[in-house]
């Protein structure tokens, strides 16, 4: 008889340990990605560092100016909701009032040997089924008539104001959950752009401009290229408002740079922009997107001091024109509102406000 072998068992402890490593090694993979890949680490130098660094905060501050304009509307849908539930609540007042003196009537009628159908439908607390029957009116007298007719229109006027708040809190609703959305998106980008700038050395940091300045640093290196000083703004500024714009950005070099704000200590880009013109008596819109159209388009060549200069593709960073081929912006995170050239970031456009 042909000798039977037994089958080989496979271990099951090493099948488990050779599990085990792979998990680990997935795992590992998947955490020292950048921004969620999971791919693993590579060794990057200090200028590729940078660069996605860069990259990271350009597209924290795109969704930020996204953020900043859900803000806007979710604000202005609050505003509008509010509106809307104040004057339905004056009209339900001004409704109840008329109805208590049709009640009189009522009740007078009552007395007499019978309430008026119309006063019945008036009083009820079914005012569908009012609404749904006002031809009862003609059995009124003239003055009935016009009682109750006054009673059917503010009902029918709070219904609308009933429904027009409700699509407002429906577009709040909207809103809000645009907001968490960009929200954990700049978070997100900051958070990746923070652990890549903790492998740099401070030197390494410095070199790139990305360690914060201080106002004193800020100001001494606008004095270098002769562009600080009232007397400076004064001559290049095409006219008052102009210069007290130029003037405010200059009085908040080294502020910090944090998203969502518009001062008075801290800034996003076009928070600053918004805060300076605020500064001169000038209203401008929320968002870079909104801020390229408040006035009239100027070519780079045609640049004053006030003037905003807009950069990269999707408008997403503003800053304001100082002379000299230089502006001042809130840059990013790692960054204090500083001076800059306009050839560090990509030019797409610039408006002239005031």
């Amino acid at each position: 008889m042909a000798a039977h072998r037994k089958p080989r068992r496979r271990s099951a402890s090493g099948n488990t340990a050779r599990t085990a490593a792979t998990i680990a090694l997935a795992g590992a993979a998947t955490a020292t990605g950048f921004d969620g890949t999971g791919h693993a680490d590579p060794q990057l130098t200090p200028g590729q560092v940078k660069a996605k660094v860069d990259e990271l905060y350009q597209e924290a501050e795109a969704a930020t100016e996204k953020y900043n304009g859900a803000k806007e509307k979710a604000e202005a849908a609050r505003e509008r909701l509010k509106d809307l539930q104040d004057r339905a609540a004056r009209k339900e007042e001004r409704l109840n009032t008329a109805r208590d003196a049709l009640g009189s009537v009522a009740a007078a009628q009552y007395r007499g040997g019978g309430i008026d159908p119309a006063l019945q439908l008036a009083l009820s607390d079914d005012p569908d089924r009012y609404l749904q029957n006002a031809e009862f009116l003609e059995r009124t007298g003239n003055r009935q008539q016009a009682a109750v007719a006054g009673v059917r229109k503010q009902l029918r006027e709070i219904e609308r104001l009933r429904g027009a708040a409700h699509i407002e809190l429906t577009s709040l609703t909207s809103r809000q959950t645009e907001l968490r959305r960009h929200k954990k998106t700049i978070t997100g980008k900051l958070g990746s752009a923070r652990r890549l700038l903790s492998r740099l050395t401070v030197q390494e940091r410095a070199a790139f401009g990305e360690a914060p300045g201080t106002d004193r640093a800020s100001r001494s290196a606008a004095a270098r290229d002769g562009l600080a000083g009232p007397g400076s703004v004064g001559s290049q500024a095409p006219n008052s408002r102009a210069a007290a714009v130029v003037a405010y950005a200059y009085q908040k070099l080294g502020s910090p740079y944090v998203w969502g704000a518009t001062g008075p200590d801290a800034f996003d880009c076009s928070g600053l922009v918004q805060a300076a013109y605020r500064s001169a008596g000038v209203s401008v819109p929320r968002t870079t997107y909104s801020q390229i159209d408040a006035g009239r388009r100027v070519s780079r060549s045609e640049l004053l001091p006030g003037d905003l200069v807009f950069f990269y593709a999707g408008i997403s960073h503003v800053g304001i024109y100082v002379g000299n081929g230089r502006m001042i912006h809130a840059p990013n995170p790692s960054a204090p509102v500083r001076v800059a050239p306009l050839d560090e970031m990509p030019f797409v456009g610039a408006t002239r406000v005031v």
